[in-house]
């Protein structure tokens, strides 16, 4: 006798999945989808940080000078950072996809046109055009993996690798330009963008999700140029302030007008009734902390990378592509970290992992804080794994801090906070480490020099002393230039390790503020 199959009413149903509210397609592609957010994230954090290895090409073939130099450098930065709150707010209302994608198109149409410039202000204009698209790719990513990852868990390990991406990228970008321009003009700097915004379009047309609030999320013109105003304003005269002089009335106006849009800012968000960035979210401690902490953070990393590579060129007479590469191990190590930061909080909280983390970066600057010309690269090296283990340990808890304190509605403006953190910060650093830097060089550079010859030689930048040094060899007077060599090594290295202690002595306070202010239960994460 035969049994019957088992009715269509009577079949076992398995049980259904929990994906926290994801469709189901999405949720089975999550990890797919998170390597395009990462390729994308790559290619705006390289962009940030691989130009300076090009300049002294484009200088050679544009005739720049060395502010239009600065000037194609922070261009990027600067309508990057100016523009994220709003593309997070328009990202949030109109669609993360869709945002993101603009983006993409906007960064690869300008970095085309780049291959193409001749005059200096056709480059600086088109890195601008550059900014305005990474500011609309940078919250994408990270709202877009919010959404995709629900479960707190998953999103953990998910902002982990994104941290450790954002880590590598500013690492790789200066070693594949350096080797770029091994074998190719210095347009190929910018080109090799539009072939990885080709492959980021590609495979987000067919894997990312798109999503918006539109009724959570409201246009807020007034609230954008406040916003808009006092990141420009502080921005530009932190920017401004190391070459023009802290005292000039260009840079405290600047200055002073960013801190007046601030507090109108705020004033202007609180009274909205539907704010574009609820400001009461830096009362609350998990975000606080998080964004604090990111700040600070980037001020000690833009700072090292800003510094070590003149150290590395000057002191130990690396050429740019060696140094780049000496300096990977911070970004790999960093990546690795980050991966490991998930795990490390589920067992030890935020607290624990976050204010160890900052403790473990601030010894790895202050072992940098010792330097001489003849330190060799084990000791670099050491202290290169050791501020990349406590940045990849502390941002990813950080980030994770922020977007959980945010609400899913409102992750773009919550990704563009965390993104506003790390620029702001990381302009401060270069900008107030840079200035220690140039300042301890000039008030030591005499007591290097044997005779007041030497001295008035020497000048009172590096850039002076060593093109005499250069010019002493050229008149065939090899003594007066070795002499002046050595004064900008040791000189320079000297200033160096002055700048990098002020920057351990920074994270120091800073894990002593996350140490001191507990956080609370739910964000402890364990």
């Amino acid at each position: 006798m035969t049994t019957a199959p088992p009715s269509p009413a009577t079949a076992v149903e398995a049980p259904p999945r929990d994906l926290h509210g994801v469709d189901p397609h999405v949720h089975d592609r999550r990890w797919a989808i998170l390597a395009v957010l990462c390729l994308s994230l790559l290619l705006i954090v390289a962009g940030n940080s691989s130009l300076n290895v090009a300049l002294p090409d484009i200088q050679k073939a544009l005739g720049s000078s060395p502010s239009q130099q600065q000037w194609m450098v922070d261009a990027y930065s600067f309508v990057f950072a100016v523009l994220l709150l709003p593309a997070g707010a328009l990202a949030d209302r109109y669609g993360r996809k869709t945002a993101l994608q603009f983006g993409l198109v906007v960064f690869a149409l300008a970095s085309l046109a780049a291959t193409f410039a001749t005059q200096n202000w056709q480059l600086i204009a088109l890195r601008a055009l550059t900014g305005l698209g990474a500011a609309f790719i940078m919250p994408g990513t990270l709202s877009i993996l919010t959404n995709v990852f629900r479960d707190p868990r998953e999103r953990q390990r998910a902002i982990a690798v994104w941290a450790g991406c954002a880590g590598l990228g500013g690492a790789l970008g200066p070693i594949a330009t350096g080797l770029l321009l091994a074998h190719y003009e210095w347009p190929s700097t910018f080109f090799i963008n539009v072939v990885i915004c080709a492959v980021a379009l590609l495979a987000g047309a067919f894997l990312l999700p798109n999503s918006s609030d539109p009724g959570d999320t409201t246009f807020d013109p007034l609230g954008v140029i406040f916003a808009v105003g006092a990141v420009g304003g502080l921005l530009y005269g932190i920017i401004d302030g190391p070459s023009r002089g802290w005292s000039d009335p260009v840079t405290i106006g600047a200055l002073v007008a960013g801190v007046a849009l601030v507090v109108a800012f705020v004033l202007w968000e609180r009274h909205n009734p539907r704010p574009m960035l609820d400001v009461r979210l830096f009362a609350v401690r998990p975000f606080q902390v998080g964004s604090t902490t990111i700040t600070l953070q980037f001020f000690a990393m833009y700072g090292l990378y800003f510094a070590v590579a003149q150290y590395l060129q000057i002191s130990h007479g690396y050429s740019p592509l060696r140094a780049a590469v000496a300096c990977l191990p911070i970004g790999a190590v960093s990546m690795v970290s980050a991966w490991l930061s998930a795990n490390m909080v589920r067992k030890y909280g935020n607290r624990v992992v976050v204010g160890s983390g900052l403790l473990l970066s601030a010894a790895g600057l202050a072992a940098m804080g010792w330097v001489t010309p003849t330190t060799t690269y084990l000791l670099l090296g050491a202290a290169f794994a050791c501020m990349g283990f406590g940045g990849g340990q502390t941002n990813a808890p950080s980030t994770t801090l922020i977007m959980s304190s945010v609400p899913r509605a409102k992750s773009g403006v919550g990704s563009a906070v965390n993104d506003l953190s790390r620029e702001l910060g990381g302009a401060l650093g270069i900008a107030v480490l840079g200035s220690v830097l140039s300042s301890v060089y000039r008030s030591t550079v005499s007591a290097h020099a044997h005779t007041a010859a030497l001295v008035a030689r020497a000048g009172s930048s590096v850039d002076v002393t060593l093109h005499a040094s250069q010019q002493a060899f050229a008149n065939h007077n090899p003594a007066v230039g070795q002499a002046l060599l050595h004064i900008a090594q040791t000189t320079f290295a000297h200033a160096f390790g002055v700048a990098m202690l002020l920057g351990a002595a920074i994270l120091v306070l800073n894990s002593a503020l996350v140490w001191a202010r507990s956080l609370r239960a739910g964000a402890e994460g364990g």
